[in-house]
């Protein structure tokens, strides 16, 4: 879990650092337009979804160990790349950000899958929770990395923006040797590449027991092997899915935008350009405590339904105040309702891929299943990077509109969600138990 958490916060750092780049004249120094840059936003996210299942077939054939390091790898190469593209134009910039989105693909969901070969599913909502926690944590460090690292302008002749990625795409290349050192292969085979046989995260008895209690509490993970055309195209024909990955693209839409953007929108409120990187890392460290605390009580309580249910209504609350403050000059208050529309803008997304992993049906359905679900996410970042334009600033009047539409539609798909299991337990039965979760 360490590991994967590691991956996900290197993952996250390079993702949405150029959200903290925008502050310090990224966009001019390149040479680009505010659109533009909505495109290259939207070309990392293309990038993701385009390779997002072949690669989890790629999983399968070469085990989680090298494919998932040599993509930290990858995109860390690229990513330190973005630090030399200044006064370069447009064109480099959407190479880099479609290249980013390839050699992130597949990261998530083979994070995800990986989990479930080792953990039952009682534990499931908890460590998807703590596995996203290093992308939160990230957000919530990448503030005031940034702030200081910005700092750095005028350094060996580089702009703050270049040092930053700069540093950190070469922080994500030591992350994916480590990864590649020390992550062990399987429960079967408790073995980091590098260590080979002479050490064993755990013992024969001990991986003997780590196998039994996962085969036991969930026998269909007894049918390893790739994800076959079948499971792919049951799944895209899935309609229990539908209610799953609409509420992901709808709600998440926002959270790339804010992504993006909220540094920017605390300076249009007032606020220092330097100084906003930092304050906008207030809401993602609320975020990261509310993952927890909604992993947990979904585990706890076996309520995943209604905790995601719960984390929409808090998100379409907060972001409708937006919405209606939007020519306030109270710049405080504004403040507020970012931070907290920011903390509630992910804290169910863990919680929802736990729930649609646990009504997967087999090993090849739940790693499609769990692709299907990512790809959501991303396609969410396609809609979500266009959501603020140059013509709708300062106040973004369209902008908040668009962005209110969109969780209240997420709102009404995951009563959807919840509705469709509770109706499907009531006329299908297996053994005295309820065959669907919620």
């Amino acid at each position: 879990m360490p590991l994967l958490i590691l991956g996900f916060f290197a993952l996250q750092i390079d993702r949405g650092n150029i959200g903290n780049a925008m502050t310090d004249f990224f966009m001019q120094e390149v040479g680009i337009t505010q659109f533009q840059f909505n495109i290259g936003q939207q070309l990392l996210s293309t990038g993701i979804v385009l390779l997002e299942i072949p690669s989890n077939i790629i999983l399968y054939r070469v085990g989680p160990t090298l494919w998932i390091g040599c993509q930290i790898l990858a995109w860390g190469a690229v990513a330190t790349f973005q630090a030399f593209i200044k006064g370069k134009g447009l064109g480099p910039y959407l190479t880099t950000r479609l290249l980013l989105g390839l050699c992130e693909a597949g990261f998530i969901p083979a994070g995800l899958y990986t989990m479930t070969r080792w953990y039952k599913r009682s534990e499931i909502s908890r460590r998807f929770s703590y596995y996203f926690l290093g992308n939160l944590f990230a957000g919530a460090c990448s503030g005031l990395i940034a702030y200081g690292i910005l700092h750095m302008r005028g350094i060996a002749g580089l702009s703050g923006w270049q040092w930053l990625f700069l540093l950190e795409g070469l922080f994500t290349i030591v992350v994916g040797l480590i990864f590649i050192a020390f992550f062990p292969q399987s429960p079967a085979n408790p073995r980091s590449l590098i260590a080979g046989k002479s050490f064993r995260y755990f013992t024969e008895r001990e991986s003997a027991i780590l196998q039994a209690r996962v085969f036991k509490d969930d026998p269909s993970k007894l049918q390893p092997g790739p994800a076959t055309k079948t499971n792919q195209k049951q799944q895209f024909t899935n309609w229990r899915i539908l209610p799953h990955f609409l509420t992901t693209i709808l709600g998440m839409a926002s959270a790339h935008a804010l992504g993006a953007y909220a540094p920017t929108l605390v300076i249009g409120f007032g606020y220092d350009r330097l100084q906003s990187n930092a304050m906008m890392t207030i809401g993602a460290w609320i975020l990261l405590v509310l993952n927890l605390l909604w992993g947990w009580l979904a585990d706890k309580y076996s309520k995943r339904g209604l905790m995601v249910f719960l984390g929409v209504l808090g998100l379409w609350v907060f972001q409708l105040g937006n919405r209606l403050l939007i020519t306030s000059s109270n710049r405080d208050l504004r403040f507020g309702f970012l931070t907290m529309a920011t903390a509630f803008m992910a804290n169910w997304h863990a919680v929802n891929g736990a729930w649609l992993s646990l009504n997967a049906r087999s090993a090849g359905e739940r790693s499609i299943t769990m692709a299907i679900f990512v790809m959501g996410a991303n396609i969410a970042g396609i809609a979500g990077s266009q959501i603020f334009q140059a013509h709708d600033a300062p106040v973004y009047r369209t902008g908040w509109t668009i962005i209110v539409a969109l969780c209240s539609a997420s709102l009404f798909m995951s009563i959807v969600a919840n509705a469709q299991y509770w109706l499907l337990n009531k006329f299908q039965k297996r053994e005295g138990e309820d065959r669907y979760k919620y």
